[in-house]
């Protein structure tokens, strides 16, 4: 409240606007998603699209609150979630501390990049059969999935964000005689916090394509159990309740991460 003070009738005028603009936004967003479910349960309603194959909000509504009185709904969802995170968490970690080291040596970066980039474009379902064997069929197999997918994409993400440090700091740097450690910890890793930011938010998507990918495969539990389930019993509702479901718990993950930004960037000011 002291600053407020100093602040001009402009600038006031300015926050003000830009406080009211975020809230029409956020009401825009709200009421298109609002439309959107109202039109879909109108069309299911009065049978413009077929209720079978689409579902609606409501059935969706039913099959969850099913799903909780039969106790499987936190089951199914825990163990989702247990899975994507600690695939994100070991991929985030992982591929950090590998970008550094292909930072700190230019020869070991030059030998394993292109390694890296064939990685990147394999696609890793066909995989699938090898980690089965490696991992077994149990949790492991899809933690391991969603560490191979979140990887080499932290990896190059990071790498992008160490090496594109301001080549004049650098050299500033360097003509003071600074040693590579202090050059990697007072400059570059600071200078590389909107690539980690933007990195976590790209890795936050890859963990829920591989922990799914993987309960695909080889999950007796899980969401993607219950989407590739009701698939086979032809219950969509099931599959679209799984689905709404992902994408609840995928956005306030994305949150989280968006929160995180907010975070950096004002203590990094």
């Amino acid at each position: 409240m002291k600053n407020q003070r100093y602040y001009t009738n402009e600038h006031k005028r300015y926050l003000q606007n830009v406080k009211r603009k975020s809230i029409l936004i956020n009401v825009a967003r709200f009421s298109i998603l609002l439309a959107l479910l109202f039109l879909w349960e109108l069309s299911a309603r009065f049978e413009w699209i077929n209720p079978f194959i689409t579902s609606s909000p409501s059935r969706i509504a039913k099959t969850i609150a099913e799903l909780y009185k039969n106790g499987t709904l936190f089951f199914h969802v825990g163990t989702t979630l247990w899975e994507t995170l600690a695939g994100f968490f070991i991929a985030v970690a992982l591929g950090y501390a590998i970008a550094l080291l292909l930072w700190w040596s230019e020869a070991f970066r030059r030998i394993s990049e292109p390694y890296f980039v064939v990685l990147n474009a394999l696609p890793k379902i066909a995989l699938g059969p090898l980690i089965i064997i490696w991992c077994g069929t149990g949790s492991k197999a899809i933690v391991f999935m969603t560490v191979l997918i979140g990887l080499i994409v932290a990896i190059l993400n990071m790498l992008n964000g160490f090496m594109s440090t301001d080549e004049n700091k650098l050299l500033l740097l360097r003509s003071m005689g600074a040693s590579k450690l202090q050059i990697l910890t007072k400059l570059v890793i600071p200078s590389s916090l909107p690539n980690f930011i933007s990195m976590l938010k790209i890795n936050v998507g890859m963990a829920w394509i591989g922990s799914i990918m993987g309960e695909y495969i080889v999950s007796k539990a899980g969401i993607g159990y219950l989407i590739v389930y009701g698939g086979q019993v032809f219950k969509l509702d099931l599959v679209m309740s799984a689905v709404f479901i992902l994408c609840v718990l995928a956005a306030v993950m994305y949150a989280l991460v968006a929160l995180l930004e907010k975070l950096v960037i004002k203590n990094h000011k």
